[in-house]
């Protein structure tokens, strides 16, 4: 009768009982599942690193050929490739360690473009690029020392216990006021800051994280044999693993435009690492229990890769501007989107100086 009690009392509150059981259960060989998670992250950004100079050596050597487009090399789907197992890598890294401990490793794919592009693509070396690759590694060799080294199983009763709890819920409410509030300054004040733009990927990327921990670690469990896959709360998470990276993408993409590679990639580092650090804390509770010393040393290690990062980027070559004298099409007085600048090859105006004076005249007619 007892043991029946008891399998009622699991069926009836399926969302609590599991849930509390699981919190306190670690994983069976927590320090080689932790060392298994960092080891898969930082090959999965080395391997990142590696398809990014390649797709940028397929892009100098299409520039330097002018033939096909670069899409149409096999150099450049090669780096492409490595691209999807690396983030693949990071993918599976969150379901074996902390979520607070995966997202700083990502100055190990800016640190290892940085050597690369130097010893492949003969790019200059500057006194910077060793101080800040020095700081991010001693930054990442002390954040992993002291994060947390334990793992819990990241079943969907755990996550479904996780999403209703109150400190979570309080902390989605402030975030998604926050959000509109960024939003509404972005789009109808027209606020083109990179911080705002920042922010906004940032927020999106704590949800990210939130997400891809929870089907990564699903998808584990999975494997393992305890199939997790049945509950709406994995296709849930999956939802909005999906649409947060498709936002997150859409602003980085309107701020690579807006502003430089060297100011957007190491504001995104720091501030995609401080949200999903956060994100760690708040949702799958990674500090608790943790002593205030390693709390501490595991932030000067994000710090000292913070300003790693800031100095390695701070000397990649910048995007050259437009020359101000160059007039777009949308701001030719009289002239459409549509109109012909330049007369056809055929013509007996094709690149004489008779071409500019019919463009002017034209625009005298529109404008009178």
């Amino acid at each position: 009768m007892e043991k029946m009690a008891n399998s009622s009392s699991s069926d009836v509150f399926p969302s609590l009982t599991p849930a509390l059981a699981h919190r306190a259960e670690v994983l069976e060989n927590p320090l080689q599942t932790y060392l298994l998670g960092i080891i898969i992250s930082i090959c999965g950004n080395v391997l990142i690193s590696i398809s990014l100079n390649i797709q940028k050596y397929a892009h100098v050597r299409q520039a330097q050929r002018g033939s096909k487009p670069y899409y149409t090399s096999a150099t450049w789907w090669c780096g492409v490739v490595l691209m999807g197992v690396g983030e693949l890598g990071n993918f599976a890294a969150y379901g074996f360690a902390p979520a607070s401990l995966i997202a700083p490793l990502g100055c190990v794919s800016v640190i290892a473009s940085a050597i690369i592009s130097v010893v492949f693509l003969k790019e200059t070396l500057c006194a910077s690029d060793i101080v800040g690759g020095t700081l991010a590694i001693t930054g990442t060799y002390v954040l992993v020392t002291f994060a947390p080294h334990t793992s819990t199983h990241i079943t969907a009763h755990l996550v479904q216990y996780y999403t209703i709890s109150w400190h979570f819920l309080l902390y989605l409410f402030i975030e998604i006021v926050i959000f509109c509030l960024l939003l509404y300054l972005y789009k109808r004040r027209n606020m083109k800051h990179i911080v705002i733009v920042m922010l906004l990927v940032a927020l999106l990327a704590s949800l990210t994280v939130i997400s891809v921990k929870a089907v990564s670690g699903m998808i584990t469990e999975s494997i393992k044999g305890q199939l997790q896959l049945i509950y709406p709360i994995f296709y849930v998470m999956f939802v909005v693993m999906v649409a947060s990276c498709a936002f997150q993408i859409k602003f980085l993409n309107q701020a690579m435009k807006m502003f430089d590679a060297t100011e957007v990639v190491p504001i995104n580092f720091v501030f995609f690492t401080a949200s999903a650090i956060l994100a760690g804390i708040v949702f799958y509770q990674e500090f608790e229990g943790l002593a205030l010393l390693n709390i501490g040393m595991f932030l000067f290690g994000c710090l000292l890769s913070f300003v790693g990062v800031f100095l390695i980027a701070r000397n990649r070559p910048k995007i050259k501007q437009q020359d101000r004298n160059f007039i777009t099409m949308n701001k030719i007085p009289g002239r459409r989107h549509t109109d012909k600048v330049q007369p056809e090859a055929k013509t007996t105006t094709y690149g004489s100086l008779a071409a500019k004076l019919m463009c002017n005249r034209s625009g005298q007619t529109d404008d009178s």
